[in-house]
């Protein structure tokens, strides 16, 4: 499958790595590093990309559990200065918000894709933007806002339900005008979800394929990664995120965004590898 975004063709017949670069004053992981930086955002952007990354996620609004709502011009302040740059390095680049009028400023700053971890549904003009645009979108399952999600996510089933409820948003966004082959999703890892409900959906990421669409897997780094390697901090995450990364690509996922570009373009080509070797005679 051969992917077109602003001119470039990235391949998906093999997992490809997503890059993220946080432009916020709270990011989990990297405690702001880049806030109020952006050549140095950039830079690091740039590296990650010399390094594989074939996209590099650009956020300026922190979703991490507890967060609280960032206003549009803030984040647009935020964003669009390291965009800029990297569009003119010929970077491949997705804008990571909720927010429709971000999103547009993003897309006409040089922005190839969107990457709303609300699927639509914190703006309702997402999808009308997106759509406009002719470009792809990251869908993602969550359950309940950020301030809020992490203190009593419930399911009946959280395969089904999670299934179910990105089945629900692709057909709103196609009804809305966005092709399908437009479309990404991802079962949200970290959002709205405990540690048991991160491992059935972890475990279950093949379910995902049967709705037709690529899989983007954002696990890097997270809470969860932590409470599994006993209580590790989330600079010290790097060993189980790409575990997590291997897992993924072994499930067939096709986008993994991390936070580790060099080292995670080496796990998944390493693992290629013995891929390939095992498949010739």
């Amino acid at each position: 499958m051969i992917w077109r975004i602003r001119g470039r063709e990235l391949t998906i017949t093999r997992p490809l790595v997503m890059g993220i670069v946080n432009v916020t004053p709270d990011s989990f992981s990297d405690g702001g590093r880049h806030a109020g930086d952006p050549a140095g955002a950039a830079d690091a952007a740039t590296v990650m990309a010399a390094a594989g990354a074939a996209i590099i996620d650009v956020g300026g609004e922190s979703t991490r559990p507890g967060a609280q709502p960032v206003w549009e011009g803030d984040q647009t302040a935020r964003v669009l200065p390291v965009i800029e740059r990297l569009a003119t390095a010929g970077v491949a680049i997705s804008i990571d918000t909720r927010n429709a009028n971000v999103a547009a400023a993003a897309l006409k700053a040089g922005a190839a894709m969107v990457n709303d971890v609300s699927a639509g549904k914190f703006d309702p003009r997402m999808f009308e933007v997106v759509a406009a645009a002719g470009c792809p979108i990251v869908l993602m399952h969550h359950q309940g806002q950020p301030a809020t999600m992490q203190q009593d996510p419930r399911y009946d089933d959280v395969l089904l339900d999670v299934y179910d409820w990105l089945e629900d948003r692709l057909a709103a966004a196609t009804a809305a005008g966005i092709a399908k082959d437009r479309i990404l999703l991802d079962p949200g890892i970290g959002f709205g979800k405990t540690l048991r409900h991160n491992l059935t959906v972890l475990n279950g990421l093949a379910l995902f394929h049967g709705l037709g669409c690529p899989l983007v897997l954002g696990a890097s780094r997270k809470r969860f990664v932590g409470a599994l390697a006993g209580e590790a901090p989330a600079e010290k995450r790097l060993p189980g995120s790409l575990a997590l990364a291997v897992a993924g690509a072994g499930q067939g996922v096709q986008i993994l965004r991390v936070h580790d570009a060099e080292e995670s373009v080496q796990a998944l080509r390493i693992w290629r590898g013995l891929r390939d070797s095992a498949l010739t005679p």
